[in-house]
């Protein structure tokens, strides 16, 4: 049994940011997602990015939809096992998703 992970727009490091535009979800709810699959495109003021899934489940439940704005720590998404009930969930366990930086707005260029 997976536990249910609730996915949130991390710090990015060294960008000072205090939110995230959703700009296309890359699954969506039903599907199975691996720990590490592109889960979801966000921009901020200096970057695009995908945010990779911390966790290997079935994608539960979209919170933040396209071109939503989500602060820092808000939360995107749950992960967990098919079977799990949203209406009566289990202590979430909030997770830092590792971001997967493609493109700076400044230069156009993909980045480290």
């Amino acid at each position: 049994m997976t536990a249910l992970t609730t996915v949130i727009v991390p710090k990015s490091g060294g960008v000072t940011s205090t939110k995230a535009v959703v700009v296309r979800w890359l699954k969506r709810e039903g599907d199975i997602v691996e720990a590490g699959d592109p889960l979801v495109e966000l921009e901020t003021e200096k970057i695009s990015y995908e945010l990779e899934s911390p966790a290997a489940g079935t994608l539960l439940k979209v919170l933040a939809r396209e071109t939503a704005e989500v602060p820092v720590g808000g939360s995107l998404c749950h992960i967990g096992d098919q079977n799990d009930s949203l209406t009566a969930p289990k202590e979430p366990k909030s997770t830092r998703s590792r971001p997967k930086k493609f493109a700076s707005k400044k230069s156009g260029r993909n980045s480290r």
